[in-house]
């Protein structure tokens, strides 16, 4: 069995499985979309699950064993101490604690500024809670557009409503991981123009080698910012139910206000498979990112090869490649992802719903064995020279 983790499964094992991302589509279909990993399970986690249904222990979750996990993993992986156990609060999932927190903090018709091209359900989350998406769009390398951000927080501010930021640290779909300078920046704006930053670091564990992740919370002026952690998706877990929302140290009054039923939504299971996960699965994280770096340099030799007008920047983090293919005559008509799967047989994510920067984008999934990321480019470059 290969040493790598993206290539100790083969395609017809993969199809095995019932999740969404090998159910959506048919056996014809390579599928490169949706944020799951092709991996096995890591061992600890396996162990943690096996244990606890020897023990029929399924019921609801309970203690702070997620937090505290999560706050020994913060501090040896990133350098934060200041990960407090006490202010925490268990949740169902990152975009749950989001939707919980833009409650809390902002009311109905406040603005929430995002930074497009970003993860869909952030719009979509905010349409929910009945606040309004208010775009300050990325640069065109890809990162917080800092001049662009203080204009809309200061035009928020001049609407005399409560206003919040959703950040996304480390970026989807571009891949960029903020730097500590990007983000003390970030929350001295936020601080003068009265912004609540909410920060999604659901990537957090999967930084690639070249970049360093800050997590929002430690740089200076973040007090009243919440973030959002998970093992979710380091660990491929999104089956698993449970994130952890944490505040900052002026968070505390907003905190007690929410709902017991809030931590109840989390999975018991879900639970001990996460504290598992960060508490015994470095190693395994540590392989999966010596694969996923291999991965990354892969696309980018794919694409020159036989995609060279494709527009394609290696992401510092994650395990999606953010690809513009503007450059191809894809159908106006047509979204680019839908039109590249009937011609191709090759599922990827369209970019329009990411908003702002999104037309003519696909972003592609590389958390998937060699052999399947070098047929679904030579399948994509096909179909796209075959309609040039």
């Amino acid at each position: 069995m290969s040493t790598d983790l993206l290539d100790q499964l083969t395609l017809p094992e993969l199809r095995r499985r019932t999740s969404e991302k090998w159910r959506r589509f048919g056996d014809d279909v390579l599928p490169l979309w949706v944020a799951e990993m092709d991996v096995p399970l890591a061992g600890p986690v396996h162990r943690a699950l096996v244990e606890a249904l020897d023990r029929g222990d399924t019921g609801y979750p309970a203690g702070e064993g997620y937090a505290d996990a999560l706050a020994a993993f913060a501090a040896q992986r990133w350098g934060w101490d200041g990960l407090e156990p006490s202010r925490t609060l268990l949740v169902a999932d990152v975009m749950t604690g989001i939707t919980e927190v833009l409650a809390a903090v902002t009311e109905p018709g406040s603005p929430v500024v995002v930074s497009s091209p970003v993860y869909p359900p952030f719009h979509a989350v905010v349409a929910h809670t009945g606040r309004r998406v208010v775009e300050a769009p990325l640069g065109e390398d890809g990162r917080l557009d800092l001049r662009r951000l203080e204009a809309v927080f200061a035009a928020t501010a001049a609407e005399s409503r409560p206003a919040a930021y959703l950040l996304c640290n480390p970026h989807n779909p571009t891949g960029t991981v903020p730097t500590p300078e990007e983000l003390t920046a970030l929350a001295a704006l936020a601080a003068r123009y009265g912004v609540r930053v909410v920060s999604d670091e659901i990537h957090a564990p999967l930084v690639l080698p070249g970049a360093t992740f800050t997590p929002y919370l430690s740089v200076p002026g973040t007090g009243s910012a919440f973030a959002l952690l998970s093992a979710s998706k380091g660990w491929n877990l999104a089956g698993l139910k449970a994130a952890v929302l944490v505040g900052g140290p002026e968070t505390a009054g907003t905190l007690a206000t929410f709902p017991e039923v809030v931590a109840a939504g989390a999975s018991h299971l879900g639970v001990l498979a996460h504290t598992a996960a960060l508490r015994e699965g470095g190693g395994w994280l540590d392989e999966l990112l010596v694969a996923l770096d291999a991965r990354r340099t892969l696309v980018g030799e794919l694409l020159a090869a036989h995609l060279p007008a494709a527009g394609y920047r290696a992401p510092e983090g994650t395990y999606l490649a953010w690809l513009d293919l503007r450059a191809y005559d894809l159908p106006d008509d047509e979204d680019p992802a839908d039109a590249l799967r009937g011609r191709t047989g090759v599922a990827l994510t369209s970019g329009v719903p990411f908003g702002t920067g999104g037309a003519g984008h696909v972003r592609l999934n590389f958390a998937a064995g060699r052999a399947t990321l070098v047929d679904a480019v030579e399948r994509l470059a096909k179909g796209l020279h075959e309609r040039g």
